[in-house]
C-alpha cells in the first residue's frame, strides 16, 4: 500500500482545503480562493459572462472549462470497457477503477476504501466533524463544497436548472430530475409483485408493497406507535407529541403537517391549477391528479394483474379487478 494512500491524521489535514490560506478574494460577495484563477472564473458568475459549447450548448463560466468539456465530443480520453468519454487523464483513470474495483485510497479509522483521494477526504470528515465550508451570509458550515454552493442559492434565490418542458425552476439538478420524472414522464418501469400497479420510481414502489405486506417501519420515538409511511408519522408527532408547529390556511384555517401540503393546498383557493396534460387542455393542482387522469388518452395498458396477466389502463381498474376476481382464491 502507498504511503501516500493511507488516511493517517497529519496527511489528511495538510490536504484538505479549509486549512489551505485563501488571499484572493470576490469583491461581489467576498468568497475567498486559493488561485487568482479560481477567483476571476468565479466572479464570472457574477457578471453572467459565458462560453458556450457549439456542440451541445452548454455554458461555462471559463474557457478552461469548456476546453475540457470538448475533450467529451472528441473521445479524447474514453473508455475502451464502456466507451465513456471523460474530459481529462485525470478523469478516465478515476472512471476505470470502476470496471477494475481498485479502491486504493483506505480511511486508517475505519478501514473503508475509495476510489479516489478526494472522496477519502470527504469520507474523513465523518470522523473528524470537521466542517471546513462556511457561509459568508449566515455562517452555516458544511463539510462538503458543493454542500456549501447548493446552500447559498437560499440567499441568492437561484434556481440554475429549468426544465424544458414547462419552464419551472430548480436550485438542485437532483430536484429538476425528481420534477421530471413526477410531472412529465409516463414512464413506469416498477412493478408491484402483489397487484400489478406500475410506479415511476422504486421508492414509490417500496411505499405502495408495505400496503400489502402489513410492515410499519416508522416508529414514535415517544410512545409505542409505528406507521407505514413517514408522513403519517410527523402528523402523529405533531398531533399527540407537539413537536413541531402546524402550518394554518388563512383563508380556511385548515391545518397542515408540512408548509407544502398548504402551498398545495392554496393553489385551490386562487384556482390555480400548475399540472397541465400534454394531452388535452384540462388542469390539475396536483401531479397526483394528473396523472391518475393521463391513462384516458392513452391506448396502452399500463397496469397488469400479477396473476393472470390481464391489463388494464387505471391502476384503480386493476386494483377492483383484483379484489373481485382473485381475492377469493388466496
Amino acid at each position: 500500500m502507498n504511503s501516500n494512500s493511507k488516511a493517517d491524521g497529519n496527511g489528511i489535514s495538510d490536504h484538505q482545503h479549509g486549512v489551505k490560506p485563501r488571499p484572493y478574494v470576490c469583491t461581489v460577495c467576498d468568497k475567498r480562493f486559493i488561485t487568482k484563477t479560481h477567483m476571476i472564473a468565479h466572479m464570472k458568475r457574477h457578471t453572467g459572462e459565458k462560453y458556450s459549447c457549439t456542440q451541445c450548448e452548454k455554458c461555462f463560466s471559463s474557457q478552461d472549462t469548456l476546453s475540457r468539456h470538448k475533450n467529451i465530443h472528441t473521445g479524447k480520453y474514453k473508455c475502451t470497457e464502456c466507451d465513456r468519454c471523460c474530459q481529462s487523464s485525470k478523469d478516465l483513470a478515476r472512471h476505470r477503477r470502476s470496471h477494475s474495483g481498485q479502491k486504493p485510497f483506505e480511511c486508517s479509522v475505519c478501514s473503508k476504501r475509495f476510489t479516489t483521494a478526494g472522496n477519502l477526504v470527504k469520507h474523513s470528515r465523518i470522523h473528524s466533524g470537521e466542517k471546513p465550508y462556511k457561509c459568508h451570509v449566515c455562517d452555516k458550515a458544511f463539510s462538503r463544497p458543493d454542500d456549501l454552493n447548493t446552500h447559498m442559492r437560499v440567499h441568492t434565490g437561484d434556481k440554475p436548472y429549468k426544465c424544458s418542458l414547462c419552464n419551472r425552476s430548480f436550485s438542485q439538478s437532483s430536484s429538476l430530475q425528481l420534477h421530471k420524472r413526477h410531472v412529465h414522464s409516463k414512464r413506469r418501469s416498477y412493478h408491484c409483485p402483489y397487484c400489478g400497479k406500475l410506479f415511476k420510481t422504486g421508492d414509490e414502489l417500496k411505499r405502495h408493497v408495505h400496503i400489502h405486506s402489513g410492515a410499519k417501519p416508522y416508529s414514535c420515538k415517544h410512545c409505542s406507535e409505528r406507521f407505514t409511511w413517514h408522513q403519517q408519522l410527523k402528523s402523529h408527532l405533531l398531533k399527540s407529541h407537539c413537536e413541531g408547529n402546524w402550518h394554518t390556511c388563512n383563508i380556511c384555517d385548515k391545518k397542515f403537517v408540512t408548509l407544502r401540503c398548504l402551498q398545495m393546498h392554496s393553489l385551490r383557493h386562487v384556482g390555480v391549477k400548475p399540472y397541465v396534460c400534454s394531452d388535452c387542455p384540462k388542469c390539475f393542482y396536483t401531479a397526483g391528479e394528473l396523472n391518475k387522469h393521463q391513462p384516458v388518452h392513452s391506448v396502452v395498458k399500463l397496469y397488469c394483474c400479477s396473476l393472470c396477466d390481464k391489463s388494464f389502463r387505471r391502476a384503480q381498474t386493476v386494483k377492483k379487478h383484483f379484489e373481485r376476481c382473485h381475492d377469493a382464491n388466496l
